[in-house]
């Protein structure tokens, strides 16, 4: 079988994290994704140093890149003529950006009324919806990194998950979107935002709050919903979280390293009461956990069937078993050599969503989607000789 959205193009303007993500999920389900980049070189993302070097690689698989000089009337012509049979766009750039480059919804829509046309921005319609934003300003605003971090130093999350976050709800979206379409033959304007998103984690904690009149403290000084759910130390100096949730758990935990007078303990039947007991417990289970390596305490954990997992790094995902067996680990080309990192998320009949593109080179396609599009191989030469296009292969 084909991939399930095989067929449907998407043009994406978009650069470093939340637009490529969305980009890079719909490629991965099969559409083709036409990566617009800037003709005066290409998506700055490229060239992000640091912790954001990887970023480029990681979102741009399975798409096609072409270089465009949306500056010019001729570059917006290619645009205007590849979005009569697009059905989709997605951009992440500043507010008002695309309407100064006459490429905005009403631009395209104009020329392609089945066109759905996704933003993501960092507000939606409101009184913050022209300002800039960035995922770790949206964190501090909505509340995350005060949930974060202990208290009186919020601290943002470990990896863009805001980003991330904003680009999934774009892409259900458009998925619904283009269920739509099959009905009314008409596509629509989609926004999906960053501020929106954070604070849409918030959820939890603000029907906590609803349900116990009391404001609820950043994680690491929260109080607990269970009685054992927290890291532990074990004699390698490895760490493991153990997560003893139910009272099934709690029962073969204690029977299992010699807890027996806890079980019948009616101070402690149930996990409620439990957790009334953590100054008790907490200790108790530490000094259990520290008398076995991270590999035996594991085993141990799997065998009583309570949750555990060992405290790892990202590193460690390159090689997990469970992932490498599951297929869901993709061989991706990285300037320095090919690695491994985690795909798409999710099994779906019997779809495999793997690499069917490498990260684009910039530019790399536009001969090849320009042609598609029914220019003459003599009419590309002269967009490439006045820069309005940029030709991979001549890059």
């Amino acid at each position: 079988m084909g991939l399930p959205l095989e067929g449907v193009r998407v043009l994406e303007f978009c650069h470093t994290v939340m637009g490529p993500s969305a980009g890079v999920l719909l490629a991965d389900l099969g559409c083709d994704v036409i990566k617009i980049e800037p003709a005066d070189g290409a998506d700055r993302t490229r060239r992000l140093p640091g912790f954001a070097s990887g970023f480029f690689y990681a979102f741009n698989r399975n798409k096609r890149a072409i270089g465009v000089d949306l500056k010019s009337a001729e570059g917006r012509a290619i645009v205007h003529r590849l979005a009569q049979t697009a059905d989709i766009v997605i951009e992440n750039y500043a507010p008002a950006t695309m309407k100064k480059l006459g490429v905005s919804y009403e631009d395209l829509s104009a020329i392609n009324p089945r066109l759905i046309y996704c933003s993501l921005k960092g507000y939606l319609s409101g009184p913050y919806e022209n300002r800039a934003a960035l995922d770790e300003v949206v964190q501090f605003q909505a509340g995350l990194a005060y949930m974060t971090g202990p208290p009186g130093k919020p601290l943002r999350a470990g990896a863009s998950v805001v980003d991330i976050m904003g680009g999934m709800f774009g892409v259900i979206g458009i998925q619904a979107a283009l269920r739509e379409r099959e009905v009314t033959g008409k596509g629509q304007l989609i926004k999906s935002a960053l501020f929106e998103s954070a604070a849409f984690l918030m959820v939890q904690h603000l029907a906590g709050e609803a349900v116990t009149g009391q404001e609820t403290p950043p994680f690491p000084a929260r109080r607990g919903a269970w009685a054992v759910y927290e890291p532990f130390m074990c004699k390698d100096g490895e760490q493991i979280f153990l997560g003893i949730t139910s009272d099934g758990q709690w029962k073969r935990f204690c029977a299992k390293f010699g807890l027996s007078s806890w079980i019948d303990d009616p101070a402690m039947e149930s996990n409620e009461l439990r957790t009334q007991k953590r100054d008790v417990i907490i200790p108790a289970v530490a000094d259990i956990v520290a008398r076995y390596d991270l590999a035996e305490m594991s085993r141990l954990a799997e065998e009583i069937e309570i949750s555990f997992a060992p405290v790892a790094r990202p590193k460690h995902l390159r090689d997990d078993p469970h992932l490498n067996a599951g297929g869901h680990m993709l061989e991706i080309e990285f300037p320095n050599g090919p690695s491994r990192v985690p795909g798409l998320p999710l099994e779906m009949g019997n779809h495999k969503f793997g690499v069917r593109r490498q990260a684009p080179e910039p530019s790399q396609h536009t001969r090849e989607v320009l042609l598609e599009a029914g220019y003459a191989p003599g009419d590309i030469d002269l967009l490439a000789a006045n820069g309005v296009i940029v030709c991979g292969d001549e890059a």
